[in-house]
């Protein structure tokens, strides 16, 4: 089977639409919980990890309080991890206690709901939060499971056949920038 062919279609935010949408969030954020006093940010990695540290930034800056922030590895919580010849394994860091915590899972774009739902199982495993929500930086739409974010930077209704990629300098090396890609045709 070959492998499958993406070729860029549009570029859906540039580095200040991502600021924007990132203090937007991180305000939401605040309001929702009535400040940052008992809130945890929990980035999946590794874009989500990128995008959590960048709305522990903001929330810093609007509060005057740091935030704990955390990084999550999937890996091994996946539905499709038989399947995965060599999943990418990189460490957990949550140096916080999750127990009471309201946590606020962190990924960059959210398509099927599968890895929510493989973070959330992962998170269990670390105690009991209060409560988990969910901020992420672009919603592409195509749920497969019953889950929706509770803080959106930007919805981006896409095709089944195109993909939405979020990269940033810090993981990437590129300017940051959110675009989406199709499909190219087998020759």
């Amino acid at each position: 089977m070959a492998a499958v062919e993406y070729r860029r279609k549009a570029e859906v935010m540039d580095g200040q639409a991502i600021d924007r949408a990132l203090t937007r969030i991180a305000h939401e954020i605040l309001e929702a919980n009535k400040g940052c006093g008992n809130i945890a940010l929990v980035g999946i990695l590794t874009r989500g990890a990128v995008v959590a540290e960048r709305l522990a930034e903001r929330i810093e800056r609007i509060e005057g309080v740091g935030v704990p922030v955390g990084s999550l590895d999937i890996s091994f919580y996946r539905d499709d991890v038989a399947t995965r010849l060599s999943p990418e394994v990189h460490r957990t860091d949550i140096p916080f206690d999750v127990e009471g915590r309201d946590v606020v899972l962190v990924d960059d774009v959210l398509y099927t709901g599968r890895t929510i739902r493989a973070a959330m199982d992962a998170i269990m495993d670390y105690g009991r939060p209060c409560s988990i929500q969910l901020a992420v930086l672009v919603d592409r739409g195509h749920r497969e499971l019953p889950i929706r974010a509770d803080f959106v930077g930007k919805n981006v209704p896409t095709s089944r056949r195109e993909r939405v990629r979020a990269l940033f300098e810090a993981t990437d090396g590129a300017a940051d920038t959110v675009e989406i890609l199709e499909e190219v045709e087998a020759r």
